[in-house]
């Protein structure tokens, strides 16, 4: 199985790096597993509607161009289906069981996902109700996925 996480923004705390790269390392023997990163836009204080649409729109015109067309889309919106881990897993195992070979797992910036980049979801995954930063999103994703193939290979895993 291909995993592909586009993301916006680049990772600046080290430690959120340092996760992302213990998971990367962890996820290599399940899967081949790709990070892109794509460059977020500035939001200045006290924006419009408008003006967040439009760095909305920009962000979105970057993700897309990583989106492959043979690929499962899974888009992380607060307005997705909630799992539990288990049933994360399942629908791994499914999709891989479908013949489902690449799944690419999108995460916004900090005011979201453009509509045209929702379009193209597969399925809208949602982690919380609660907001997250995107940079602690990409630890959280990828520590799913990971629980993820340990619960389909029946090996432990934290409860």
């Amino acid at each position: 199985m291909r995993i592909t996480v586009v993301a916006v923004g680049k990772i600046k705390e080290k430690f959120y790096s340092d996760a992302v790269a213990e998971y990367g390392k962890r996820l290599g023997r399940y899967c081949k597993l790709e990070i892109v990163q794509v460059e977020d836009e500035k939001t200045p204080d006290k924006a419009g509607a408008a003006v967040e649409d439009a760095i909305r729109q920009k962000e979105g015109e970057r993700i897309l161009k990583y989106l492959r067309k043979d690929a499962y889309t899974v888009i992380l919106d607060i307005r997705g289906r909630m799992y539990d881990s288990v049933e994360f897993a399942e629908c791994i195992d499914k999709l891989a069981t479908e013949g489902k070979s690449h799944i690419q797992f999108v995460i916004g910036g900090s005011l979201g996902l453009h509509e045209e980049v929702s379009k193209k979801a597969d399925l809208t995954v949602s982690f919380s109700k609660m907001t997250f930063p995107h940079q602690l999103m990409r630890v959280i994703l990828l520590e799913q996925i990971y629980r993820a193939y340990r619960i389909i290979n029946g090996e432990p895993y934290h409860k």
